[in-house]
Parts: C-alpha cells; sequence; structure tokens
C-alpha cells in the first residue's frame, strides 16, 4: 500500500532527494521510494543526504550505515558534516536550523526535498505549539508541501500513524538506527513522546488523527486570512518591501496584527509572540517621530524610517573600511554590496574626472565633515545630505564613496561633489557604475 500511497503524494515529482537520518521513519520512506522506482516509477531520479550533527558518540556509525542502505539500494549517497551551535535558540532547535541549511544548500536545480515525519510527530508538532500558546498559524503545524530555502518540500507521510511504517519494516525486514538521544525526557518532544503520548493514545486510540485535523483546520482558517488580507497587504508595501506605519494605524488591532504577522512571514521572519508583536508596535511604529528605533529578533531588526517598517538581516561594519583602487576591472564590494566599474563616459553611471597624478583613488562607506554636492549652493553635513536624499540611516555607512586623496568625490548611484567636475578640456572624465 506504501508504494500506491506515494504515487498519490509525488504527483508529476520525478527528481527527488530524500534527508535521510537512517531511522525508521526516513529507512522506510527511502525504501519505498526505491521500491517503486523499481517496479512503477522507472523513471524516478533519486538521492539521500545525511546530515552528521556530531552531537552523538555513534553519529559517524550512523552515517556509515546510513551509506552502507543506499549501497545496496544504489541510491546516490551524500553525507553532510555540520556543527551545531547550541546557544542559538537551544540544541533541538540549532540542531533543526543546521540541518535545513545544510540540505537546502546541496539540493539540486528541480529536485524536492523529501522528510519522512508521520501522523505522530504532526500530533507532537501540534501540542508544543500549543505549549507556546501558538495562534492558528503555530497550530497549523506541518503542511504536506512547504517551501524551504526556495526548494519545493514534500511530506509524504504526513497522513500515516508510525504504526503503518513500523509494519511496513517489519514486512520488508529492514534495520534502521536507534538514536540514543530520542530517550532523553529533557528534551520536549522526548518528553511528550515517551512520557504524554502513550497515555493519551491509550485513553483516546485516535488521539493523533484528531490533532491533525485540528492542525488541518487551524490551516484553512490561515489561509483564508492570506486570502482575504492579501490586498490590503499589497497596498501597505512597496517595491523595496517596507511596510506603511500610517496604513496600518487606522485599522483594528486584531487586524493590525495580523497584517505584522504576514508581512513578517513574506520577509522570512521567525514569528513572532503576541508580546513582541506589541512591542514591534509600541517601540518601533509609532515611537516619537524624531527617535530611530530598532527592535532585534534573533539576528535580524526591524526599523521604522519615514513612517515605514523595514525588516533588516545582520550588517557588517563598514565605517572604517578603506579600499584601494585603480579604477581598473571589477571592484567587488564587502558584505554582498555588489561590484563597482569604471567606464568611458557614458549615459548611464555617475560622470566624474580621472584621478590627477598626486591623486591615488579609494573606496570608503564614511565621511567626515561638509560636502559640497554638485547642484547646490552651498556645502552640508553629510548627515544633512542623506536625510535630504532618503536615505536610511543603516544604508549611510554603506554606499560607496568615492575618495581622491582625502577628498570625497561621488557617493555611488547619488551624487557628486564640486571635486570630481573638470577645471578644463584636458581632464579625462569615466563614469562610475554600481551594480548592487
Amino acid at each position: 500500500m506504501l508504494p500506491e500511497h506515494l504515487v498519490k503524494q509525488l504527483g508529476d515529482r520525478r527528481r527527488l532527494c530524500v534527508a535521510f537520518s537512517g531511522g525508521l521513519d526516513s529507512t522506510v520512506l527511502l525504501h519505498a521510494l526505491v521500491q517503486l522506482r523499481a517496479s512503477i516509477l522507472p523513471d524516478l531520479q533519486l538521492r539521500a543526504i545525511h546530515v552528521n550533527h556530531g552531537l552523538s558518540a555513534f553519529a559517524n556509525r550512523w552515517t556509515a550505515s546510513c551509506q552502507a542502505h543506499c549501497q545496496r539500494w544504489q541510491v546516490e549517497f551524500l553525507p553532510l558534516f555540520v556543527t551545531v551551535d547550541a546557544s542559538q535558540g537551544g540544541i533541538e532547535a540549532a540542531a533543526r536550523n543546521a540541518r535545513y541549511q545544510a540540505l537546502t544548500q546541496n539540493l539540486h536545480s528541480g529536485e524536492t526535498l523529501l522528510t519522512a515525519q508521520h501522523l505522530n510527530d504532526q500530533c507532537e508538532t501540534f501540542i508544543l505549539a500549543l505549549k507556546r500558546g501558538s495562534g492558528p498559524a503555530g497550530l497549523s503545524s506541518m503542511g504536506e508541501r512547504a517551501k524551504v530555502g526556495g526548494f519545493p518540500l514534500l511530506r509524504p507521510l504526513l497522513s500515516l500513524p508510525r504504526e503503518a511504517l513500523e509494519a511496513y519494516a517489519g514486512q520488508h525486514q529492514l534495520s534502521w538506527i536507534d538514536d540514543d538521544s530520542n530517550q532523553d525526557t529533557r528534551f520536549d518532544r522526548n518528553f511528550l513522546r515517551l512520557e504524554v503520548l502513550p497515555l493519551l493514545y491509550q485513553r483516546w486510540p485516535h488521539f493523533a488523527a484528531a490533532t491533525a485535523r485540528s492542525a488541518g483546520l487551524c490551516a484553512e482558517q490561515e489561509s483564508l486570512l492570506d486570502e482575504l488580507l492579501q490586498e490590503d497587504l499589497d497596498s501597505l508595501t512597496d517595491a523595496q518591501g517596507s511596510l506603511s506605519v500610517s496604513g496600518l494605524e487606522p485599522l483594528s488591532e486584531s487586524r493590525r496584527f495580523a497584517l505584522l504577522r504576514r508581512w513578517l512571514a513574506g520577509c522570512g521572519a521567525k514569528m513572532p509572540s503576541r508580546e513582541q508583536l506589541q512591542r514591534m508596535w509600541d517601540e518601533v511604529a509609532v515611537s516619537r517621530a524624531d527617535a530611530e528605533p530598532q527592535m532585534r529578533l534573533g539576528a535580524f531588526s526591524l526599523r521604522r524610517f519615514r513612517q515605514r517598517l523595514y525588516w533588516l538581516p545582520p550588517m557588517q561594519a563598514l565605517k572604517q573600511t578603506v579600499i584601494p583602487w585603480t579604477g581598473e576591472g571589477i571592484l567587488n564590494l564587502p558584505d554582498n554590496l555588489g561590484h563597482l566599474t569604471f567606464a568611458s563616459q557614458t549615459d548611464e553611471g555617475l560622470s566624474i574626472r580621472k584621478p590627477r597624478d598626486d591623486e591615488t583613488m579609494s573606496i570608503r562607506f564614511y565621511a567626515r565633515g561638509e560636502v559640497h554636492k554638485v547642484g547646490r549652493d552651498r556645502s552640508r553635513q553629510m548627515k544633512k545630505l542623506w536625510q535630504e536624499l532618503d536615505v536610511p540611516p543603516w544604508e549611510r555607512d554603506r554606499i560607496p564613496l568615492v575618495f581622491y586623496n582625502e577628498l570625497p568625490i561621488a557617493a555611488a548611484g547619488l551624487f557628486i561633489t564640486h571635486d570630481a567636475l573638470t577645471t578644463g578640456p584636458q581632464e579625462a572624465v569615466w563614469s562610475l557604475l554600481w551594480q548592487k
């Protein structure tokens, strides 16, 4: 029955990569796909990736066991070794994040990632979300289909109870890994699985299926809200992805927070708690007008500028950075800021004079004092210029500035100074281009 179930789940997907831990669930999934390839879907392209977290003394033995299974079943096998930083939200969350990061970084174009969560896993996820006080979005738990790292993710066993997988493993005499850490009840999921859920299943045998139905209903409600609120969200979001504070202010609190959650989800943010949402609104969105408020959530931060909210990734400090450059070739900028090039004078870019014999050029990200921008009758402090140009505070030390000796000549993509102008027809001119 399992291969037939998988045929329905796969649809027209034929390039598959299984997250293969070697435990019961992923062993059953991989074996069933191998059976499917041999009997019904001979065009199935199958790979397995095993992530070694290095958290157990037996981790390398498990990797070898997974490799042996794949060799026996003629499945391409890729072992990956990761480092888990337990300070990032606890060891369970850190291991999961490291695992998914490693998986998505090693998927091939056109592949679908398959994971082996089943009905009982869904029940555990639902109860853990309930314990955290999650709303409908969190209680939706896991979907059979999702996206991870831009790749499609499929959980084809999610509607099947663990007993069905055990029966399949027994029928095919499969062997699998028993992770010793699964017996450690210090971890919340293990505590539920070993201490709590057996009692609930004993009293209510269909408890896992019931919680899965509740998760599905929550997911339906969230999907409906997404549909109803999408037009509002589109009208409040600009091309840069920032969110209008003034557009949110007249709304009811529940509608405002529902839109904030969806905006954050679209930014890839971890869903905040109700208390964190309230702080986002009070301390960032509607703090005093002359403030430059921000709130950190993990490595990311929420900031406000010109009555708009921005969700920002970690940024490298560049204020002290000085990059010598001759102007030849392509200059790659730090922290994924793109690259600079100089070209013969064109209609594109900023036209500036070439350095004189006694001048050396450098690229910096900070200028002190006053700057005389072309088009203005006098010099102004850089801070005032940035404000005039509507440049947010966090971007002001990330715009490449061209210096000749100690003179600021140009701000890439924005303006040139009077020191960039030629003093006669004999001076050569070139164009500065910034590809972000």
